[in-house]
């Protein structure tokens, strides 16, 4: 079982291009896109835009597309300007939080528990998920993309999870943060987990499936890729490893707020007036969807995964899942999870 990064790539995402293959298909991308300043020119660095690429099997049409959405998605929702004091209540149980190691690949730890989940808010949650995206990604070295997360299913019952959650969860990630997840390891994941694992699936793209791995206490083969993937010594007991300590949400507010002046300073480096400067692109103009982008391509698009839209409002099994029928073996399965 491989656990570290591809081998083609020292940043992790999968890449069967030539050097200046790559480069001619960045290049066909910034053409698509157009011009850029400020904290979107920023983002769109070349290793951002092959993660895109990546994401879309290196097809340029689809990954432009996928980028502007994220463009737009970024001048609307603003997740650079997130900090520790909009989003504390969320994490004062230490349902998320990023570990103070990282694997043996240098990719930093998110660590997720979901018995701790303490608020009922789709908006705060996604926002704090996003936050903790945003303070990952600033703590990247500078050789890699990808990241860890590693669940602790102790405790856990169906009360920890939501589907809306779950659907605006894989939304957000999988559009807006490609190839950032390098291993997702879901730890000692009970047998009730199973069916939710089940729905969620059809609405994670293939390439996520796969980077999930399934890990027990009580088996061999469990215990030795944890010990290939990280120092022991550092990772926390409940996974196995030598540190006792338990999660301490004031030592952890003292940590983000380091980063977010870590933060502040990225985003500074976009030009002397980032307060004051409009980009020379904008949601109304040139990150609309133009006639390049066919028809067939959307079609196609809508068929490799439904819709993720979710409101904050409860709604009926039916329409938060749309395509499956009351009478569907999925939805009565899915009832127990709202």
């Amino acid at each position: 079982m491989s656990t570290g990064p591809t081998n083609s790539t020292s940043n992790g995402f999968e890449n069967s291009l030539r050097p200046e293959e790559e480069q001619n298909k960045i290049d066909e991308m910034r053409k698509l896109i157009g011009p850029l300043s400020g904290k979107l020119a920023l983002y769109c660095s070349d290793v951002s835009i092959s993660r895109y690429l990546a994401a879309r099997s290196w097809n340029v049409k689809k990954a432009a597309k996928m980028l502007k959405a994220t463009l737009k998605w970024r001048l609307d929702y603003k997740p650079e300007e997130i900090r520790w004091d909009d989003v504390a209540s969320e994490a004062e149980t230490g349902k998320i939080y990023r570990s103070n190691y990282k694997d043996k690949h240098g990719r930093p730890v998110l660590v997720m528990r979901p018995r701790c989940q303490n608020t009922k808010s789709v908006k705060g949650q996604i926002k704090y998920l996003v936050y903790c995206m945003e303070n990952a990604v600033v703590n990247l070295p500078e050789d890699q993309e990808q990241m860890v997360w590693l669940i602790d299913f102790h405790g856990f019952n169906l009360s920890n999870i939501s589907v809306k959650v779950t659907k605006e969860t894989a939304h957000v990630l999988q559009d807006h943060y490609p190839e950032r997840l390098g291993i997702a390891i879901l730890y000692d994941a009970p047998k009730i987990f199973e069916p939710f694992w089940k729905v969620a699936k059809p609405f994670l793209d293939p390439k996520t499936v796969s980077k999930v791995k399934f890990v027990y206490s009580d088996d061999p083969n469990s215990k030795k890729m944890m010990e290939e993937l990280f120092d022991m010594s550092l990772m926390e007991s409940a996974f196995g490893g030598d540190d006792k300590a338990e999660f301490d949400v004031n030592k952890y507010a003292e940590r983000m707020r380091q980063d977010d002046k870590k933060l502040s300073s990225l985003w500074k480096k976009d030009d002397n007036s980032t307060s004051s400067a409009q980009p020379t692109v904008t949601a109304e103009t040139s990150l609309e969807l133009t006639n390049s982008d066919s028809e067939s391509d959307v079609l196609d698009e809508k068929a490799e995964k439904p819709s993720l839209d979710v409101d904050e409002e409860e709604s009926p099994i039916e329409e938060t899942l749309p395509g499956i029928d009351s009478t569907n073996e999925n939805a009565d399965k899915l009832k127990q999870f709202n």
